[in-house]
């Protein structure tokens, strides 16, 4: 397997951060992961060491204000940002894997940009996969902080907040709490302007969820509490493709790819893709 790290430069010039894991033959397809809130690409180094023996190039860039990317932790002007450099990425990967089928993976924050960006972006995509899906929030949107970041995001858009995510709501597997409380790169910090855009695209991705025509495959932990399974499976139902799977794990906490069943959703994972190539 071969491992390269570099910088892009999104449409408004800020470089971004990104990892890539190839194959040493010539890739099959390409899965782009798009990463959730105060993460970054480095926590999905495991689900490349899965996808590329298999003959898949996997690559990963960590969000604006995240990981190893500059700007403010936690914060955006506008969900557009988020948008375009996914946008940016693509053609970038497009071109270094050029003809090859591209694949989206999308958890939390990043099922939410994903789920957008399906709706709002022309695209060659074959299919997308989304984890943790941000529909129906759950311990993050409490009132207090809600009422926070509208009162504070047209006032003062970068004021920060703690989103008070519980790392143990992440994972049933104590390592991956442990690695996730003691990684450097991870933050919890979020703007109050991230916060309303966040409530404000969570409501326009269901206004339009009936337009999601891409392949789609959906993976919750039954008993995720940061974002709630009700919101996977409403979406199972509203989305027009005909070609959707919903695969909800008894017991699974937030982050399907990092818990104890993790075993079993890599192998869903591959599945689909194989399936879809």
């Amino acid at each position: 397997m071969h491992h390269e790290e570099g910088y892009f430069p999104a449409p408004d010039g800020l470089r971004l951060f990104f990892q890539g894991w190839r194959p040493k033959a010539t890739a099959r397809a390409a899965v782009l992961v798009v990463h959730g809130f105060g993460e970054h690409s480095g926590r999905y180094g495991h689900l490349a060491g899965y996808l590329v023996p298999q003959g898949f190039a996997v690559y990963a860039l960590d969000h604006r204000g995240h990981g190893r990317s500059p700007g403010q932790r936690g914060h955006i002007l506008r969900w557009s940002q988020y948008r375009a450099d996914l946008e940016r990425f693509q053609q970038e990967v497009a071109a270094w894997e050029s003809g090859k089928p591209l694949f989206l993976y999308g958890h939390s924050m990043g099922s939410l940009i994903v789920l957008d960006y399906l709706l709002t972006q022309p695209s060659s995509l074959r299919g997308a996969i989304v984890s943790g899906v941000l529909l129906e929030p759950g311990q993050t949107a409490k009132p207090l902080l809600v009422a926070l970041a509208r009162l504070f995001s047209q006032l003062w858009p970068s004021f920060s907040l703690k989103l008070g995510l519980d790392p143990q709501a992440l994972s049933r597997h104590e390592a991956v709490v442990q690695a996730y409380r003691t990684d450097p790169l991870v933050h919890g910090q979020a703007s109050a302007r991230w916060g309303t855009e966040v409530l404000r695209i969570i409501q326009a991705v269901k206004a339009r969820a009936q337009d999601i025509r891409t392949p789609l495959l959906i993976l919750h932990g039954e008993a995720d509490t940061i974002n709630r399974v009700e919101g996977a499976r409403w979406l199972w139902q509203k989305v027009a493709t005909p070609d959707k799977v919903l695969r909800v794990y008894p017991g699974g906490f937030h982050e399907p790819h990092n818990d104890l069943n993790q075993a079993q959703v890599l192998q869903d994972v591959a599945a689909w893709l194989e399936q879809h190539l």
